[in-house]
């Protein structure tokens, strides 16, 4: 069945960035009458295989949605178990990641994160910085609104310091005012768990994005489930906004 599907995928239409709205570990957890942490221990080899499959055939870019600014307002206990885990996770797949030439970032509020952790996966991001094959992005402490406040604030500041004339400001201009300004908008953005809406992800990078929506709760995503959404995806027509007829 996996290599069946694999062998299926166009390898020429390979979305270049793919993004996952990783949903659905409490309700997993739930379920099994376990304590939410363990839906979100029980994600970790979601998140290996995810990586895998992107770096098997060949995607260039994946986004994980891991923490949003939202998530903050969690109860302390599961934040601090989720901050804890995922510092311990990236940690103990850098040599991976480097045997692999897999490149690792992170977007998002990251002076939120407690020092330890922001240090530590600053020291995950430096010895992968190098590698050229596929970029993983994390989203931590992150939320579309905050990062398109903060662009406006930047150009805001820019126009002040007569630095950029204000008939100047264009899309161009805003995307590169973003954090994800050395990432191409995601071509495919995948959410697990049934839920049916983006939750201040990408808002501004997403306007002409492609979505897959399954009802399969994160921890319980495979690889086959991975490339169930790219040969959906292929089988789609993206025109941009314009006819059929023009794309031809």
């Amino acid at each position: 069945m996996l290599n069946e599907l694999k062998q299926q995928i166009d390898k020429a239409k390979l979305p270049r960035h793919m993004a996952i709205i990783m949903d659905g570990n409490g309700r997993w957890a739930k379920q099994r009458g376990l304590p939410r942490t363990e839906g979100h221990k029980n994600a970790v080899q979601s998140v290996r295989e995810v990586i895998e499959a992107a770096a098997e055939i060949g995607i260039e870019y994946l986004t994980l949605y891991t923490f949003s600014t939202e998530n903050w307002n969690r109860p302390q206990e599961e934040v601090h178990a989720l901050m804890d885990l995922l510092v311990r996770c990236i940690e103990a797949e850098t040599p991976t990641m480097q045997k692999n030439n897999i490149r690792f970032t992170a977007i998002g509020d990251l002076a939120r994160m407690p020092l330890e952790v922001k240090n530590r996966l600053d020291g995950c991001i430096e010895t992968t910085s190098k590698n050229t094959g596929l970029t993983l992005v994390l989203a931590l402490s992150y939320s579309s609104r905050w990062e398109i406040v903060e662009a406006v604030k930047t150009i805001a500041t820019k126009v002040k310091a007569e630095e950029l004339a204000i008939e100047d400001i264009t899309e161009s201009v805003i995307s590169q005012s973003l954090t994800t300004k050395e990432i191409p908008d995601p071509d495919l953005i995948v959410r697990t768990s049934g839920e049916l809406r983006i939750s201040n992800f990408l808002l501004w990078q997403v306007a002409y994005s492609e979505f897959f929506f399954t009802d399969i709760h994160w921890p319980d995503f495979r690889k086959v489930h991975f490339f169930e959404a790219i040969l959906d995806y292929q089988r789609r027509e993206r025109r941009f906004g314009k006819t059929g007829e023009q794309i031809k």
